[in-house]
């Protein structure tokens, strides 16, 4: 699918000579962080078994990871800004097999935490190095709106995301829920043999511009200390923990005077305040990943808990899901219409929450296949336009760590999806809690289309797209 999307895009181009040789390293690096994000939702139920410990306590698996690398990502990002792909994305590759290594030896629930925070931290190199390399790319050749490429890393990202839960099923039935870590070993070494032979050296901003640069440290210790309050309070929202909400908004404080003073800044908050539209897109990045990780580890554990199926089973309950995901990026995946795409994204997702509320104990299979069916199509249409807003929307000069704030919001979203099916599922992910869910997620996702419907600045990036285009069409012609 990935083969048959660049090269179908390449016969589109005008003689596009975006170097291929960075395909493999790019999307070996952007689908790290996703195949780890799903896979782990089919292991929750065997880990708890294995520890003794109630999903409340389980959760912590999926939290750590999005924390570390809700942190991770602008700052990886930045970093890439600033020293170039090549460096970062060996670092990230080597902190995955060491984590795939703890998780595989761990002899607790706490150490397997560690591991997912370390994995966290090694996996979220991989995305912003992508998106700088096909900006980088795209001004080397010319080709402002390089689709065809875009739309291979979503495919990419997309198919593993979903592919996560069958996966990991399989390789719990082969050798059990350590496996689902383990796997991260190879894949980390991959990642170094392509990084080293295949991502150019690059000389630093500093070196290229003759300008020193000078990072801001502070400015990230701040926006670190204001996600951790943030999400340490979301993934347990109780009255006795009201400091936490305090000191965010101290650090939040904080970070804004030091981003608006500073030469150079981590986040330059004040190119932020002049791109609404960059705003708005990342609003939507965290509603729609809302509902999308809900689902995924929600209705993941109510098939085991609620439905009695075995992890191999619910992970191939997901498969329509994959299926689907992977034909509507494949068949959408060079047209420009983000707008459309956002749209029939959610109502899908609407759609896919109101056939979740039938569902009981005993509900026919059939009826488990129609509901991955419709998931499907907004999991396949919504993160493509996403990634193709971002890319028109940020500043060329900050693509890594604007990319990197994208998945940052991706995480907030999942971190709160993470506490709604602790908040909803008691002991056991049961009928009762999964309706609950139903209920929550169709609130998040009428939001996110009301947001949609009003935001007037889509249709720009189709008009760029189509204006790009003709002038290739001009330069083929001349």
């Amino acid at each position: 699918m990935i083969e048959r999307l660049t090269r179908r895009k390449g016969r589109a181009d005008t003689g596009s000579a975006f170097d291929r040789r960075l395909l493999a390293p790019m999307v070996l690096g952007s689908v790290l962080n996703p195949v780890n994000s799903s896979i782990i939702s089919v292991s929750l139920v065997p880990i708890g078994a294995a520890f003794g410990a109630p999903p409340a306590q389980t959760a912590w698996l999926v939290s750590a990871l999005y924390l570390a690398t809700s942190i991770g990502q602008p700052v990886m990002g930045r970093l890439i800004d600033l020293y170039g792909p090549r460096r970062l994305f060996l670092a990230g590759a080597a902190l995955t097999g060491i984590a795939g290594l703890i998780g595989l030896l761990a002899p607790n629930l706490g150490t397997l935490i560690v591991a997912r925070v370390v994995l966290g931290f090694g996996t979220c190199a991989g995305y912003p190095a992508a998106m700088y390399l096909i900006r980088g790319e795209a001004r080397r050749t010319g080709q402002e709106s390089p689709a065809g490429i875009l739309a291979t890393l979503a495919v990419a990202s997309q198919t593993i995301a979903v592919i996560g839960p069958p996966l990991g099923g399989l390789l719990i039935g082969l050798g059990g829920w350590r496996s689902t870590f383990a796997v991260n070993i190879p894949l980390a070494a991959a990642g170094l043999i392509l990084g080293v032979r295949r991502l150019p050296k690059e000389r630093p901003l500093a070196e290229r511009t003759g300008e020193r640069v000078r990072l801001d440290l502070i400015g990230m210790g701040l926006f670190a200390a204001m996600l951790v309050s943030l999400l340490l309070f979301l993934m347990e929202p109780r009255a006795d923990r009201w400091y936490l909400p305090v000191l965010m908004a101290v650090a939040a404080a904080g970070f804004t005077v030091r981003e608006l003073r500073a030469a150079e800044p981590f986040i330059d908050l004040r190119v932020f305040g002049g791109n609404p539209p960059l705003l708005l897109t990342y609003a939507r990045a965290l509603l729609v990943s809302v509902v999308s990780y809900v689902f995924l580890y929600g209705y993941t554990q109510w098939l085991q808990d609620g439905r009695g199926l075995t992890a191999s089973q619910a992970g191939l309950a997901q498969l329509p899901l994959f299926l689907t995901g992977i034909a509507v990026s494949g068949a959408t995946g060079r047209r420009a219409a983000v707008r459309g795409k956002l749209l029939v994204g959610a109502v899908g997702q609407i759609v896919g929450c109101v056939l979740l509320l039938p569902l009981q104990p005993h509900s026919a299979i059939w009826l488990l296949v129609v509901v991955g069916l419709v998931f499907g199509v907004p999991q396949g249409l919504i993160n493509l336009a996403l990634q193709n807003s971002v890319y028109h929307q940020a500043d060329p000069e900050r693509m890594g760590s604007s990319a990197g704030l994208l998945r940052t919001f991706f995480y907030l979203g999942a971190i709160v999806a993470s506490s709604a099916n602790g908040a909803f599922f008691g002991a056991r992910a049961d009928t009762g809690g999964l309706h609950g869910l139903a209920w929550f997620m169709l609130a998040i996702t009428g939001l996110c289309l009301a947001l949609t419907l009003m935001d007037r600045s889509l249709g720009r990036i189709e008009s760029d797209d189509s204006s790009s285009a003709q002038q290739s069409t001009q330069r083929k012609a001349s």
